[in-house]
């Protein structure tokens, strides 16, 4: 490790996620969340803290090639999947924009979408997909990440988002899920088996039940518990990208923490 790196370390320690009191956890389809952050979601409202999931496209695209009346049906199967998968993780505040799925509308409405809900809820963490991990290739976890990236830095700053029409919110940090760089870990121990019914017995639409997918996503699931998990000295957790306010700009050796 550099000496830049050690005094970073040393002198603007990373912060503890569950110090913070409001959390926006946003997900570009129907299942991100829970898939990439559910057992933190789960123990955060547990602790009482003020959640809110929002829910970026509609995941039309989400089940195959089907035609186009039944994918008006997925729509509103998707979005029960949701409610019902929120309602299990303990989660009273969903929200969706309904864009559709698969990158099919402008990056600027999508900015204004997420840049509004940020505004309202006024959180001090929000959480997303990485968009900088390198195997990423899908157009809705890219645009919601990079989209979020720019929120973030943006947020505390009033003249700033008085110029995109948007209100000034005090993020302290944004925590990446699904990425291959953590540098924080939650223990989710106690709140793991409800991560997976959260997934396997509400999306059913994408994970039928006794299925190869489902089976698979399972089986993965657990590794990343139990391998997150002997790295935070318990028996599980997620791991998260966290950059705080310090190392939002101008810090590169920030993202090799």
């Amino acid at each position: 490790m550099s000496i830049t790196k050690l005094a970073l370390k040393f002198a603007l320690p990373l912060p503890q996620l569950e110090s913070y009191q409001r959390f926006l956890f946003i997900g570009p389809h129907p299942d991100d969340i829970e898939i990439g952050a559910g057992a933190t979601a789960a123990k955060l409202a547990a602790l009482g803290k003020t959640v809110c999931f929002l829910i970026c496209t509609d995941g039309r695209f989400g089940t195959g090639n089907l035609p186009t009346e039944e994918k008006e049906q997925i729509i509103s199967i998707r979005r029960r999947e949701a409610e019902a998968s929120a309602r299990c993780l303990g989660i009273e505040d969903l929200r969706f924009l309904d864009f559709s799925d698969g990158g099919r509308y402008e990056l600027s409405e999508l900015f204004q979408g997420v840049g509004k809900v940020i505004s309202g809820f006024q959180p001090d963490v929000v959480f997303a997909p990485d968009p900088c991990v390198t195997s990423e290739c899908h157009t809705d976890h890219l645009n919601v990440g990079n989209t979020v990236k720019s929120l973030a830095c943006f947020a505390p700053y009033g003249e700033l988002m008085s110029a995109y029409g948007l209100s000034a919110a005090p993020v302290k940090a944004v925590a990446f899920y699904m990425t291959a760089k953590p540098n924080v870990y939650v223990n989710t121990s106690g709140f793991f088996q409800r991560q997976l019914k959260s997934i396997f017995d509400c999306h059913l639409s994408q994970f039928p039940s006794g299925s190869d997918e489902a089976k698979a996503l399972e089986l993965y699931l657990k590794l990343r518990a139990a391998d997150y998990g002997i790295r935070k000295f318990c028996r599980c957790a997620e791991g998260f990208r966290v950059l705080d306010s310090s190392r939002m700009h101008c810090l590169p050796e920030a993202g090799n923490e």
